[in-house]
């Protein structure tokens, strides 16, 4: 089967083709300014990237330029649209109503329209994504794979917050969580890659990138996670804040005079890392650099980073009664061998012992744990695209 992964964003769109017998991208690229003028990004796998700029005044015009992409006489990878066999979706939120991928149809629909007030940035765009696929291409089964879906499997003491219950009543808040398919997928990789059992395992999965969340996996089931209702819940991250005391908000807002909208809008996209030093950057190869040379603002972002990951992982294991991995993954975790070992210098209690040499590889899927460590320390890659096309696969084959 050949599939094609839609990943809308409100003004972007990434895409790829992959082949579910190989397993392999075929093609893959994305459509940005959406609504301003337009860009495509369009590259075979082993060709050259082109580059095309033309108008998208919606999303159906964006995906309409990717089909034309795939099936141009001279770079495209697919003689017709007849040889995409399936059409699978990131969709950011379903509440707690969905709770794994499925077919979308009106109920699904209905499920994600609903749930637009829980994700406004991102729903939205994913339903665009949605409806111009079945109109572009008529009859062709789509799937929704869910961001909150995999983390669902959460017992009531996880994801209940200690406020009056008739907010959860009518409301519907509660602690969702987000990278759901990063963390499942991740999760049933460390599994298989480790040889552990999948009904007696427990796992550990950190996900930190520019957006960082743990989650806490039992028996290949999520117990546990650090982002809530929305994604600003949690480690300190990017540009997001994570953990404060609510009062916070409050306080802020009446000594500089603001809302309660741009104080959440300095809490998601101000704060973070990029906030701790002063504006210098969200990017960690840019906090590394700057603390090699001596900036103290970046050696304490990097080491408040490092500190609440660790904090996260030792309240997961005693969530778990015990961790028998600890997987790295996402930018940040595949790639950054000095944030690696700060979080596992706080986890000598547990007999973690890291191996320096492995864990100086970047980007591949390799246990940095040494040979007497007491638990398995992995990095295994995240591939998003790869489990949406596997969720969408097993639904529509």
């Amino acid at each position: 089967m050949k599939v094609l992964v839609i990943n809308c964003g409100s003004s972007s769109l990434k895409y790829q083709v992959i082949d579910s017998e190989t397993e392999q991208v075929q093609a893959k690229g994305l459509c940005e300014r959406i609504g301003i003028d337009g860009r495509l990004i369009y590259q075979p796998t082993g060709g050259e990237k082109e580059v095309t700029e033309a108008p998208m005044p919606t999303h159906t015009e964006a995906i309409q330029m990717v089909l034309d992409a795939l099936v141009n006489e001279k770079s495209g990878i697919l003689k017709s649209l007849d040889e995409v066999d399936a059409i699978g979706h990131r969709v950011l939120h379903g509440g707690a109503k969905i709770t794994q991928s499925c077919v979308i149809d009106d109920e699904v629909i209905k499920v994600i329209e609903e749930c637009c007030d829980l994700g406004p940035l991102h729903n939205p765009a994913n339903l665009k994504g949605i409806y111009a696929c079945q109109r572009l291409m008529p009859g062709k089964p789509n799937v929704a794979v869910f961001d909150t879906a995999f983390h669902q499997t959460m017992p009531t003491k996880a994801f209940m917050y200690g406020i009056p219950y008739e907010y959860y009543e009518k409301y519907h808040i509660r602690k969702y969580g987000f990278h759901g398919t990063s963390h499942s997928f991740v999760s049933k990789e460390t599994i298989k890659f480790l040889n552990l059992d999948p009904d007696n395992s427990r796992v550990i999965v950190c996900h930190l990138g520019n957006g960082s969340s743990i989650s806490a996996v039992k028996d290949s089931k999520c117990v546990d996670t650090s982002m809530g209702l929305t994604p600003l819940e949690g480690l300190v991250m990017g540009t997001r804040s994570g953990d404060i005391d609510p009062a916070v908000v409050e306080y802020i807002c009446n000594k500089e005079g603001k809302t309660v909208s741009e104080m959440l809008n300095i809490l998601n996209k101000k704060s973070g890392v990029y906030g701790l030093t002063k504006g210098l950057s969200s990017d960690f190869r840019d906090l590394e650099a700057a603390s090699n040379e001596g900036n103290k603002l970046a050696e304490d972002a990097l080491d408040i980073f490092s500190y609440r990951v660790a904090k996260t992982v030792g309240s997961y294991v005693a969530a778990m009664n015990g961790v028998d991995a600890i997987a790295f993954t996402a930018g940040i975790g595949e790639n950054d061998p000095g944030v690696r070992a700060k979080v596992c210098s706080y986890l000598g209690y547990l007999g973690i012992k890291l191996d320096e040499e492995k864990n100086g590889t970047r980007g591949q899927k390799l246990v940095i744990s040494a040979a007497d460590s007491a638990k398995l320390v992995a990095v295994v890659p995240t591939n998003e695209e790869l489990a949406i096309m596997q969720e969408t696969v097993a639904l529509v084959k």
